[in-house]
């Protein structure tokens, strides 16, 4: 493979990286397929970077329970919607104006949704138990 192409898909990855550890404080930006793409590109390209980034806490935090338990435990679960919502009333304090507003408790419903619908639940034992499981195979 051409190291030009390699190094821009490997740039490319470690943004994906950085993005997602900005969509850990940042509603809706969409934390875990970033490292998933991250993750894969990594994987194909640099074992070292993969190596890197599937040991590090937010990999560990975010993507194992997905790819271990099919979910997020609940613990979890709480833990993104009280920082999203931290973040969300800080950018309600500061922008005064009704029509932001309405737009932040549009994404505020979302992420309701998203925790509450959309994303299943586990239990803290199904991810730990999985991830065990994967360690010893």
């Amino acid at each position: 493979m051409n190291v030009v192409l390699r190094y821009a898909i490997l740039g490319f990855a470690w943004f994906c990286v950085g993005a997602a550890v900005v969509g850990v404080f940042v509603p809706v930006l969409p934390t875990t397929p970033l490292l998933l793409l991250a993750t894969f590109l990594f994987g194909k390209f640099s074992p070292r970077c993969h190596g890197i980034i599937t040991s590090s806490k937010i990999y560990r935090s975010y993507v194992v329970p997905f790819k271990e338990a099919g979910g997020m435990p609940v613990k979890a679960k709480m833990r993104m919607l009280l920082i999203s919502f931290s973040v969300l009333a800080v950018s309600a304090a500061l922008v005064q104006k009704p029509f932001v507003w309405c737009i932040l408790a549009a994404v505020a419903l979302f992420l309701v949704y998203l925790m509450a619908v959309r994303i299943p639940t586990v239990g803290e034992s199904d991810v730990v138990r999985d991830a065990e499981v994967e360690a010893e195979g």
